[in-house]
């Protein structure tokens, strides 16, 4: 949705009939992106995973056993099916609707609020299905119990039909279809390997749960079951991306008490990342949170623990918690009866006290298998003394090209490069800007304080089929280099980028999209970690401002100007201003909308799957010109603004 900003200048009076009341699931409909995220690709498919997820609380109750996801032919609309014990249709004595249209079309309702029908559950908010349908044109409730078969018909949130007992039907289960209403998303277009992944993920931190995958768009049928778990799952991640590991027995250990259930696999392998993934009550939890908190605690704990009991020291080497853990792969699942997510897209834990929960179990575990497998902890621990040196090589290097101080100019940092004042990497940032003219733009509306700015001249190189020496005989990657100063390619150490955020700040037209692919090409093959680290961004500069009166909001694109101009009353005769580029807006208006920290949007960049990232830029950027062609040929009839 549009994120709008009023002038400092405007004034109206604001009164008790200013304020409106959203009932039902109007307030889903007006500010979608509070609860799936945003109206995007990820937010489309944001509302599979809310059924899905109700289909697996069934399995975790014990009421289930399978899943049956289909994508239909026309790409946009989707069919989950389960064997559990179907939704209750019977009628709500409070409310005197049935229990299905209850929880179809009321926020903050379903029967995961206490223990006694889902002790560990992923759909903890009586939201999701209720988000579904407010935000779908569509949606039609199969459900078998009692002896029959019951339906109901919604389109955008509100029924069209009562509950009707279709035909007697021997079996149980439920089986929602819906359709993402186009009025709300940008492009209604389910990928189905987006789809298939994210359902195989769920087949493993789920073992023993059978899940079904139907591709009608492409004529496949995907059957997923990982009896082995996570375990196996780990050797698929190994293997995806094509990461060596230095041992051959993987570590795990697990618990399961009333309280909460903890699995932990993990292996060293020879990259210089580390890579957590996590899982609460079968919800990746991207943003990691509480459980990883204890996971990384535990480990480091562990292996100098070790290395205090059998007198391991390396005069003049100072092992750190980042150099035990790097290299380090694992994969962390936890159940929770009662998890505290942070947000509707369940992207973080915050209880408290799972870290202990997680460390007391990893700690003594991990120690106790080093000690019992001397030459894997010989192996680990070698693994970190290399990490440490590397470290302490890059720190020596680093030293003697300080960041810059009032009293004193780094000499190597790029001469176009306007610095920011703080020495603090935790509290600065940098952002890489399209052409010189919104590069003084920026320059002048920042905080120069704590944020930087680096102008780039046109598009830069295409670094996707060139080698690091050809790559670095380019002025404008060279002039990034030396102004994050930690290196690239195989020498490059995060710990050393001389910012916390690295933010893209290009036009929000073709050019800009084509210029910030070319970045995040460059990014993703030379300095990976920053993107694994959540520091890389992409602002979200406006498109347009639009003045009624002493009034003006910001538009980052069409839909949200339409969605503005929708909203003024019919009396009001609206200025449009279209921004042809950043250079186009002063200064004042682009700190407001795009670099002020208060009221901007930043988009964090974000790797699913290394394999399928590996792949998109093959096909956009790499030597082959026909798979280029065939994304045009089949994304063209959805594109706006084609610059080919």
């Amino acid at each position: 949705m549009a994120t709008a900003a009023k002038d400092k200048t405007s004034s109206s009076k604001y009164a008790a009939a200013d304020i409106e009341v959203l009932e039902g699931l109007d307030p889903v409909r007006r500010r979608p992106s509070m609860y799936i995220g945003g109206v995007d690709t990820r937010g489309l498919h944001h509302l599979v995973w809310e059924i899905v997820d109700n289909s697996v609380d069934e399995f975790l109750a014990g009421e289930a056993d399978t899943i049956k996801v289909t994508l239909h032919k026309d790409g946009s609309s989707i069919t989950v099916e389960d064997n559990g014990r179907g939704i209750p249709v019977d009628t709500h004595k409070k409310l005197k609707k049935s229990a299905l249209e209850v929880i179809l079309t009321t926020l903050h309702a379903g029967g995961k609020f206490s223990n006694k029908n889902y002790a560990r559950s992923g759909g903890l908010h009586g939201v999701g299905s209720s988000v579904v349908n407010a935000l779908s044109s569509e949606m039609v409730a199969t459900v078998h119990r009692d002896g029959h078969e019951w339906i109901q018909r919604f389109k955008r949130g509100k029924p069209t039909t009562p509950v009707k007992k279709v035909r007697p039907f021997r079996g149980h289960g439920t089986s929602i279809y819906f359709r993402p209403d186009d009025d709300i998303f940008r492009r209604v277009h389910f990928h189905s390997d987006t789809i298939r992944q994210h359902l195989e993920d769920i087949s493993y931190i789920h073992a023993g749960l059978k899940i079904t995958f139907v591709d009608e768009v492409h004529n496949e049928k995907y059957e997923l079951s990982h009896p082995d778990g996570i375990n196996a799952y780990l050797e698929k991640l190994i293997k995806d991306e094509n990461k060596k590991p230095i041992h051959d027995s993987k570590f795990a250990t697990e618990k399961d008490d009333k309280a909460v259930r903890v699995e932990v696999v993990l292996k060293w392998t020879e990259s210089t990342d580390e890579h957590v993934r996590s899982y609460v009550n079968g919800i990746r939890t991207r943003a990691g949170g509480t459980h990883e908190s204890g996971l990384r605690g535990g480990v480091a704990r562990a292996v100098k623990n070790y290395m205090d009991v059998h007198d391991i020291k390396h005069k003049g080497l100072s092992i750190t918690p980042d150099d035990i853990r790097e290299g380090m792969l694992a994969i962390l699942s936890v159940f929770h009866p009662d998890p505290m997510f942070q947000g509707q897209t369940k992207d973080k834990l915050n209880n408290p006290e799972v870290t202990s929960v997680v460390e007391g179990l990893v700690r003594p575990a991990l120690e106790t298998w080093l000690n019992n497998n001397p030459s894997i902890a010989d192996a680990v621990i070698g693994r970190i003394v290399l990490a440490a040196r590397a470290r302490q090589a890059s720190r020596d290097a680093a030293s003697q090209v300080r960041r810059k101080t009032p009293g004193s100019r780094q000499s190597n940092l790029p001469g176009k490069l306007l610095d920011c004042r703080s020495n603090k990497p935790s509290e600065s940032e940098l952002f890489i800007v399209e052409g010189d003219s919104a590069g003084g733009t920026a320059a002048a509306g920042r905080d120069s304080l704590t944020q930087a700015v680096l102008p780039l001249r046109g598009k830069i190189l295409n670094t996707e089929t060139l080698g690091l020496n050809k790559i670095l005989q380019n002025n404008e990657i060279k002039d990034l280099v030396q102004a994050l100063g930690a290196g690239v390619g195989p020498n490059f150490d995060p710990h050393l980028v001389r910012y916390h955020r690295i933010i893209l700040l290009m036009d929000a037209d073709s050019d800009g999209y084509h210029i910030s692919t070319l970045l995040l090409t460059f990014f993703f093959r030379q300095m990976r970690e920053l993107i694994q680290q959540g520091r890389l961004y992409l602002a979200q500069p406006p498109l347009y401002r639009i003045t009624a009166g002493k009034e003006s909001w910001y538009a980052r694109d069409d839909r949200d100007r339409d969605e503005i101009l929708a909203s003024l009353p019919a009396n009001r005769n609206p200025d449009i201003q279209r921004f042809k580029g950043l250079g186009e807006m002063n200064a004042t208006q682009l700190k407001e909308t795009t670099l002020d920290p208060k009221t901007r949007t930043l988009l964090r960049v974000d790797v699913d799957s290394v394999v399928t990232a590996d792949e998109t830029f093959a096909q956009l950027l790499g030597k082959d010109a026909s798979e280029r062609y065939r994304i045009i040929m089949d994304e063209a009839s959805e594109v706006d603004d084609l610059d080919v």
